[in-house]
């Protein structure tokens, strides 16, 4: 049976294409879309064809976001180089003062940084990873690359936090004297200041470009500034109350406030690996906007959204009178899809047209 043609216009995903991945159309059945640019399909492709046959010819290689008139995603790799600079200017600090003072706390610390440098390498390759364009096999992208990152980032802090308690258990039971604290803890100041600009960076980028990856980096360097702060302070009481166990104890707790950090992170990661919708505030807004066009004669039901690393879905159905002609229709869901992108530029919509008199188009008004 052949593939029903739909009208594919740029930014809207109509019900009967092949989603996402390219705005790909099945050739004009019987004068529909007559005139439309068949894009994916070669000249020599016959005016009907199975959709079997349609699929297994059509091209995917051409990025959506050409189609869509839409930049190409950036390119936020360098905000990971950033870090990776960071993660081994702050190894190389922190272990000098480790080997300066000899305090469990300190070279807890250095240990943190040594997993902040793996995971800016895994967030560098996640980065990478999700800019790469659609193709047949990932016709949605590869933008859910980030939440491995996330996850990976939140496993390191695991680690790292593993580290510094099972080092601050020894320490307490095994005190040992702090020698040259002055500069160690002159050195571990540097470091935390580093960490924290970048941390600000990251976090700040990770908003604005909503990358999953820069949020858990930037989220992943401020548990090192904090820890930082936990163990100058744990340090400095050591020198007041000349009491040694107390770097130890002050180790353990920032090992614990490490752990909740990481938790939250894996959290994030694998509701976003799971199609978590968007937020509430997003909803919120879309629904406002469909409200305005609902009428006697438009009724919205089955809103769905996700979202995936940087780029947002949306699924809608729209019931209209079923004696609308086909321009009709379409001209509603453009005008609808118009107000949508002003409010949200990257969503990327699905609309499915339905009869308003059709009992069949209230069947799935629970989805």
């Amino acid at each position: 049976m052949p593939l029903r043609s739909v009208d594919c216009t740029p930014q809207l995903v109509c019900a009967g294409c092949l989603q996402d991945a390219n705005e790909i159309c099945s050739p004009s059945a019987e004068g529909w879309g007559s005139g439309l640019p068949q894009v994916g399909l070669s000249s020599a492709t016959p005016a009907r064809v199975p959709a079997r046959e349609f699929w297994e010819n059509a091209d995917v290689t051409t990025p959506v976001d050409s189609i869509h008139h839409r930049a190409a995603p950036e390119d936020l790799s360098r905000f990971a180089w950033l870090s990776i600079a960071a993660a081994i200017v702050t190894i190389a600090l922190k272990t000098g003062a480790w080997l300066m003072t000899g305090s469990v706390g300190l070279l807890s610390d250095a240990a943190e940084s040594i997993v902040n440098l793996v995971a800016a390498i895994v967030a560098l390759v996640a980065l990478k990873v999700a800019i790469r364009p659609p193709s047949k096999s990932f016709q949605y992208g590869h933008s859910k690359a980030e939440y491995f990152s996330a996850a990976v980032e939140g496993i390191m802090i695991f680690v790292a936090a593993a580290v510094i308690m099972y080092s601050a258990i020894t320490r307490f039971f095994s005190p040992q004297p702090l020698e040259n604290i002055g500069v160690g803890l002159a050195v571990s100041a540097l470091a935390s200041v580093i960490n924290g600009l970048v941390a600000w960076v990251l976090i700040r980028a990770g908003r604005n470009h909503r990358s999953v990856t820069l949020r858990a980096d930037g989220h992943h360097l401020l548990t090192d500034v904090w820890t930082s702060v936990g163990v100058i302070v744990g340090v400095g009481l050591v020198v007041i109350t000349h009491w040694t166990r107390l770097d130890a104890i002050v180790a353990f707790a920032v090992g614990i406030n490490i752990l909740v950090t990481g938790w939250r992170l894996i959290a994030e990661s694998t509701a976003g690996l799971m199609d978590a919708s968007l937020s509430k505030d997003d909803n919120e807004a879309i629904v406002a906007l469909l409200d305005r066009f609902s009428s006697e004669e438009i009724i919205f039901h089955a809103l769905r959204t996700r979202e995936s690393g940087r780029r947002q879905f949306m699924a809608v159905h729209m019931l209209v009178p079923g004696d609308w002609s086909v321009q009709q229709g379409h001209d509603a869901v453009e005008d609808v899809t118009e107000e949508l992108l002003k409010l949200m530029p990257e969503l990327r919509i699905t609309m499915h047209l339905e009869p308003i008199e059709d009992p069949r188009s209230y069947e799935d008004m629970d989805i």
